[in-house]
């Protein structure tokens, strides 16, 4: 069954509901992996280290923020009222696939996505989360779950719960450097096109660039792609929504993956 065709398919929709344990929720199952979220004890500031964790099957993926065409990006809400605040979820790099038909954006492997959480309470804690994704081999299953977990005021930190989620915080992209970082950008409102300059890590294999944007917003595969000592440039048209307009300054997110290391930045136009 294509790829596309079989976002329609929700004969295999999967809704469970896990109880809770500790500072881990119960592994919420589908055919082509697992779910969970895991967590440690709140920070004196307030923040509580978390994760989303996806343990996938050999062959089966899941999708990045901006999927593409064909994909499910990630989503999460969480219950206001149990006292935690959320503001968004952090990526890694993730990967450009094509099944034939569509490209899509994403990961083939295990992967954890951290949380930004923070307690707006003191006291006991109960962590509520709902979760919609997607994990794709010849079809796509949509999968839905409430994930639910305690905090208890007294909580120890769990050193393997803390590791996992240290180690998914490490995976994230690097903030710009001198030798890693945007020169230039231009959006040209125009032509809907955006045009790049970047100053990369020189590599064994060409600079990978992804793009996410407003709602509404999609971008396409990079054209006329240039790089030398570590110099890339690129052009990648832009569809803009029916009521949208130009792209404003800082509203674009980039992840560039040159090599082994990646680079996470908005984009500044010129």
């Amino acid at each position: 069954m294509p790829h596309l065709a079989a976002l329609a398919t929700l004969s295999a929709y999967f809704f469970i509901t896990p109880a809770a344990d500790a500072a881990q929720s119960q592994w919420v199952q589908s055919e082509g992996g697992e779910v969970r979220i895991v967590a440690d004890r709140p920070e004196p500031d307030g923040t509580i280290p978390a994760i989303l964790d996806i343990r996938l099957k050999p062959g089966w993926k899941t999708y990045w923020i901006e999927p593409g065409a064909s994909g499910i990006p990630p989503q999460i809400t969480i219950d206001p009222r149990d006292g935690i605040s959320f503001s968004g979820m952090r990526f890694p790099a993730p990967k450009a696939f094509h099944d034939g038909i569509a490209g899509y954006t994403g990961y083939d492997h295990s992967v954890a996505f951290p949380l930004s959480l923070k307690r707006e309470k003191t006291g006991d804690l109960s962590l509520k989360i709902s979760v919609f994704l997607g994990i794709c081999k010849d079809i796509c299953i949509p999968v839905q779950a409430d994930l639910d977990l305690s905090l208890p005021q007294g909580l120890s930190e769990n050193p393997l719960d803390r590791a996992r989620i240290d180690d998914a915080v490490a995976a994230l992209p690097m903030l710009p450097s001198d030798t890693f970082k945007v020169t230039a950008a231009f959006f040209d409102a125009a032509e809907k096109r955006l045009h790049l300059s970047l100053v990369t890590p020189v590599a064994t294999t060409p600079a990978e660039l992804f793009l996410a944007g407003p709602p509404g917003y999609s971008f396409g595969k990079p054209e006329k792609v240039t790089s030398k000592n570590g110099h890339v440039t690129a052009e990648i048209a832009v569809r803009v929504p029916a009521n949208g307009g130009a792209l404003k300054s800082g509203s674009v997110m980039l992840v560039a993956r040159a090599g082994e290391q990646s680079m996470q930045t908005p984009l500044a136009f010129d």
